[in-house]
């Protein structure tokens, strides 16, 4: 009974496509969601009890970094250990577990979770899962010493009951302490696909049940993305829940961060600013079955969803007191929507500074941009030199914006 529950979540998870219309009608959670979002708000599933997974996925920022101030340097979180950082900033964990198992598919690698692909979902048969179980054990993160401290600190929380009903009161036994770590994961990923995360109430998504309209700038916004500004290509999708990716791997040729503290941790980074992150390439160097596509891949990273891009900032809700910066792409170099679009636009049109570890800020001052992080398999085909005009620009911004959930329709 136990295995055909656990196969029962994993696959509601990997159908949630077909099943999210149904689970919209109401907000309530199942048991297991339930028990995922307890998980999901616990800090005291971290060596210091003070992390939880909402520290870095916080809902008020469409579920990545709530924390403006470090958004507008280096982007990246600090761990449960002080003065421990990871190396990218962190990814939205909404609309993340429609992503398939990693698989290559005509040339490309498809699927996965984190930037760059190594929660593959080979193991659990879901990427959201997979990619659950990394932060506990991470040092950089919540950096708990082994399952077995993570699944008795679940089995004795307030909320203990709730996973032994869900998962069996074996589950907190110590035998079985890999089947209860998979099992904790699970919730994560079944709280991650619920309609609280993966909710579908977009000023977007109401434009389809005609109770909004999108402005002339937002419709424009949205026929250059869709055209001329060759958006589309990546962040695929049109119609009602449309997830605005489709789940490829690209080196858009950002700059590195200057301000990433990743760069002056020498215990974890010992090549200090001379790093590049490797990205999907690194990862599938590790791999004997898929080493020999590593050097094709450097640099790329996982093409994330546009849903919820906007949510939260200062930029999209200037009439909200609590408001934030938000960063953008894997290093968070740029901060602003109108940041990353320009830079889409004019890559290759502008000088390099000369200076590779050029803010975004002094870039835009000098009317430059950097030299990429990674310089090799940089996408030149699908943006660089766009030729789209200031108000364009801010058009296909102003679209974007429409994809935050918590619309009121008026």
């Amino acid at each position: 009974m136990r295995s055909i529950i656990r196969n029962i979540v994993a696959g509601s998870i990997l159908l949630l496509p077909a099943a999210s219309t149904v689970w919209a009608q109401g907000p309530s959670l199942t048991p297991t969601e339930q028990l995922g979002k307890y998980i999901f708000f616990d800090s005291d599933l971290s060596t210091n009890r003070n992390q939880a997974c909402a520290v870095c996925h916080g809902p008020t920022a469409g579920w990545t970094g709530p924390d403006g101030a470090l958004n507008q340097g280096g982007s990246v979180y600090e761990g449960s250990i002080a003065g421990r950082f990871g190396n990218r900033k962190p990814p939205s964990s909404a609309y993340a577990t429609q992503s398939p198992i990693l698989h290559l598919e005509k040339g490309l690698f498809v699927g996965g979770n984190f930037w760059d692909g190594r929660a593959t979902g080979e193991k659990l048969g879901n990427p959201a899962a997979d990619q659950a179980q990394g932060p506990f054990l991470n040092p950089l993160e919540q950096a708990l010493p082994a399952p077995a401290e993570v699944v008795q600190r679940v089995c004795d929380a307030s909320y203990g009951a709730l996973f032994r009903e869900v998962w069996g009161t074996e589950a907190c036994e110590s035998a079985n302490v890999n089947m209860a770590y998979a099992d904790i994961a699970l919730s994560i990923a079944a709280y991650e696909a619920s309609p609280e995360s993966n909710a579908f109430t977009s000023k977007y998504d109401y434009r389809f049940k005609d109770e909004a309209k999108l402005t002339k700038q937002e419709q424009k916004g949205y026929a250059l993305f869709r055209g001329k500004g060759m958006c589309h290509r990546c962040h695929t999708g049109n119609g009602p829940m449309a997830l605005f990716t489709d789940y490829t791997y690209d080196n858009l040729g950002l700059p590195r961060n200057p301000a990433n503290p990743f760069y002056t941790e020498p215990e974890w980074n010992p090549d200090g600013y001379a790093w590049v992150d490797p990205g999907l390439g690194g990862f599938l160097a590790t791999r004997p079955d898929y080493a020999a596509f590593a050097g094709e891949n450097m640099g790329k990273q996982k093409v994330p969803t546009l849903r919820n891009v906007a949510k939260g900032s200062c930029e999209a809700e200037p009439g909200n007191p609590a408001c934030i910066v938000k960063a953008y792409g894997h290093n968070g170099y740029f901060k602003s929507l109108e940041g990353i679009v320009h830079f889409y636009n004019t890559r290759d049109v502008k000088p390099r500074c000369a200076d590779p570890f050029t803010t975004e800020a002094d870039a835009r001052a000098q009317d430059c941009w950097p030299e990429p992080e990674e310089s090799a398999n940089v996408n030149t085909a699908e943006l660089g030199n766009l030729g789209l005009t200031p108000e364009e620009e801010a058009a296909i911004v102003a679209f974007l914006t429409t994809l935050s959930d918590g619309y009121v329709p008026e």
